[in-house]
């Protein structure tokens, strides 16, 4: 059983994300579901979880540990920070991460878990609990690397989510796509097609006519000899969207398994006169999609009153990729 007297801090929370601060661990889902089940009182009375506490009320929780889902063990990766302030965190993840638990393999941690046990080491937590708990208001696939905005508060995550549906967050992507648009370096095309799953495919999409409306701006950001760094402005966030529209339209990632034709890319398949070390195996210059979240603006939040735009760095596989593109296929044009 544990014991908790509100504090002015934390007056005006409501019960469940009080409960979220002081057990990191679980989830706000769980939580309620303790609260529902009469194992939290509050001054040794039942309560609902949007129950707003006051100052030097009285918290007891005695929580179900033996019911409680297990905490993914968070990889022991390094989580660049890109901004923060006191409403929104904004990392650069990295490949191989997927940004929530993974529903079959929830024992390989995710960004989620990563975020918060970096909190909880920050912060060394205490009986007070943690300042603040990330909340993830978008996601990325696991292989796609770059910015991820995080919310610091409630009202933050409230905040950014309507701003993402809104469509006032602008996101930029850098596709790195087999084949060369016909667009002048100035130029943009949009790509509308419907947007819908694949039946009996899950987590497949593909364009469908009974899909949803799905709408992604294209730009050229450089040019090579047979590929092309796309710079890419999703405006609707349809799950794979700039994937599968980039498939479509003929001009796939170089690396993708489910819409393109490679699960890696080697030096040997550009460069002709690449030859291998004797008796070793030629290693893929990258392995994972070649699809990176380069730049994101946000609109004014709390106490900052101008847009805010943060750029997550090329990251080192793919930038070694367009290293060797640019020394063994330059543009012709």
């Amino acid at each position: 059983m544990d014991t908790f007297v509100v504090s002015d801090e934390r007056a005006g929370l409501e019960l469940d994300e009080f409960l979220c601060l002081q057990f990191p661990g679980l989830s706000k889902g769980f939580l309620r579901q303790e609260i529902a089940a009469g194992n939290v009182l509050l001054d040794g009375m039942d309560v609902v979880p949007g129950k707003r506490l006051r100052p030097n009320q009285v918290v007891i929780a005695t929580i179900d540990w033996e019911r409680a889902p297990k905490r993914p063990v968070a990889p022991g990766v390094e989580i660049p920070v890109l901004h923060e302030d006191e409403d929104v965190l904004v990392v650069d993840k990295p490949h191989n991460l997927a940004v929530e638990p993974e529903r079959w393999m929830r024992e390989l941690g995710s960004l989620a878990g990563a975020l918060l046990q970096i909190v909880e080491e920050r912060e060394e937590a205490d009986d007070g609990g943690l300042s603040f708990r990330p909340r993830l208001v978008h996601r990325i696939d696991k292989d796609t690397t770059g910015a991820v905005v995080v919310a610091k508060n409630l009202e933050a995550e409230r905040a950014l989510r309507q701003a993402f549906e809104a469509g006032t967050i602008k996101k930029s992507y850098l596709a790195l796509v087999e084949g060369e648009p016909y667009l002048n370096d100035e130029e943009t095309m949009l790509i509308e097609h419907p947007i819908g799953p694949v039946l009996r495919k899950s987590g497949r999409m593909q364009v469908a006519n009974d899909g949803k409306p799905s709408k992604t701006r294209v730009g050229i950001a450089e040019r090579f000899d047979g590929y092309t760094l796309l710079r890419c402005e999703p405006i609707t966030g349809r799950t794979h969207q700039i994937r599968v529209h980039l498939s479509h339209d003929g001009f796939p990632l170089v690396v993708d398994r489910f819409y393109g034709r490679r699960s890696e890319f080697k030096l040997s398949e550009f460069k002709a006169s690449y030859r291998p070390k004797r008796g070793l195996p030629e290693r893929p210059l990258i392995d994972r999609l070649t699809l990176h979240a380069h730049e994101v603006v946000l609109p004014p939040l709390g106490a900052r009153t101008e847009p805010l735009e943060i750029v997550a760095p090329v990251p080192r596989d793919l930038e070694r990729v367009l290293k060797q593109l640019r020394k063994v296929r330059p543009s012709r044009h």
